[in-house]
């Protein structure tokens, strides 16, 4: 897994690379607390590189959804491929979080 960070005035755009999944928690943590402790009001998980989620990696974006709540963030997913978009929808995770197709309409969202 490979993060880097983006940001857009308040928005932090955090890219992935690779598979979420339970071999990466402590960077994907540490990368979510980076960008909550920099104050920003809007995060965005770009997964368009992702291509595969774990069980491990769906309770991470939970965490992260749930962090973000706490500390006044909103978060934002963009660029699902099909095979983890499904994973979202069978695990019934699709609606508890925010989607985007594209990257640009996610970060357009926070305007």
């Amino acid at each position: 897994m490979r993060i880097r960070t983006q940001n857009y005035n308040e928005v932090t755009v955090i890219e992935m690379q690779g598979e979420l999944d339970h071999e990466y928690v402590d960077l994907f943590q540490n990368t979510v607390y980076g960008v909550i402790a920099e104050n920003k009001s809007g995060m965005v998980l770009d997964l368009s590189s992702v291509s595969f989620i774990d069980s491990v990696g769906l309770e991470q974006l939970l965490w992260a959804k749930d962090y973000c709540d706490e500390n006044n963030c909103q978060l934002k997913l963009a660029g699902l491929d099909d095979n983890c978009a499904k994973i979202l929808e069978v695990t019934r995770l699709a609606n508890k979080l925010d989607r985007y197709a594209e990257l640009s309409e996610a970060v357009k969202s926070f305007a």
